[in-house]
């Protein structure tokens, strides 16, 4: 076999690889990949991000429930999605979450500024005033670290969001620093899928 073939199967296969893998060797790749993100390059696409993001139709969302970004692991800036909606969509209640790691389950509580938050021992930011939100939420900003064409995605592993959207008629809106990955394998009964994808490019909504 001639070096020529033998380098183009070697790159067909590494396409395969990198385009259908399951959540693991996701998982790893995309940690990776955020942790060779600059700060300002993660500015620079949360500013990307906003711009796609002030393009959705928010007409009759009254709560819209968004995570905090841990900078440690180069999470989309949410605060600069924050500010904007509380600018020109104050009537949109914005609502946080808090995470119990000794259940994997999340509370919901009213956003009350950056003033009121604090990290906790995971370095995650969170309310420090207790008040719950119990009422009805209308969308949510959810964390990801990569998502397929079919709108499946790959968190950090703990189940916190499908537990929480399981059962619920919530619009699921993901927030990625990247495009999608062709194909996440191993994909359960519990997953969850969004219904779109908010990418510093674009909006991909899923049928």
């Amino acid at each position: 076999m001639v070096p020529e073939a033998i380098f183009f199967i070697h790159d067909f296969f590494l396409v395969i690889c990198l385009y259908k893998m399951n959540k693991a060797a996701i998982r790893k790749q995309e940690t990776l990949r955020r942790k060779q993100l600059s700060e300002l390059e993660v500015t620079e696409l949360s500013r990307k991000l906003l711009d796609q993001f002030s393009r959705i139709n928010f007409s009759g969302v009254e709560t819209l429930h968004i995570f905090l970004p841990i900078a440690e692991k180069k999470e989309p800036d949410t605060f600069m999605l924050i500010r904007w909606l509380k600018e020109v969509h104050p009537e949109i209640k914005i609502v946080v979450p808090k995470a119990d790691f000794t259940t994997n389950l999340m509370t919901h509580h009213p956003y009350k500024g950056e003033e009121d938050l604090q990290k906790n021992l995971f370095n995650i930011l969170e309310p420090v005033q207790d008040d719950l939100h119990e009422g009805d939420i209308g969308m949510v900003i959810i964390p990801l670290l990569a998502f397929d064409n079919r709108g499946y995605r790959v968190g950090y592993g703990k189940g916190f969001y499908d537990r929480f959207l399981e059962g619920r008629n919530i619009i699921k809106v993901g927030l990625s620093l990247f495009e999608s990955v062709d194909t996440i394998d191993d994909i359960h009964d519990n997953d969850v899928r969004l219904d779109w994808c908010v990418t510093p490019e674009r909006i991909i909504r899923f049928n």
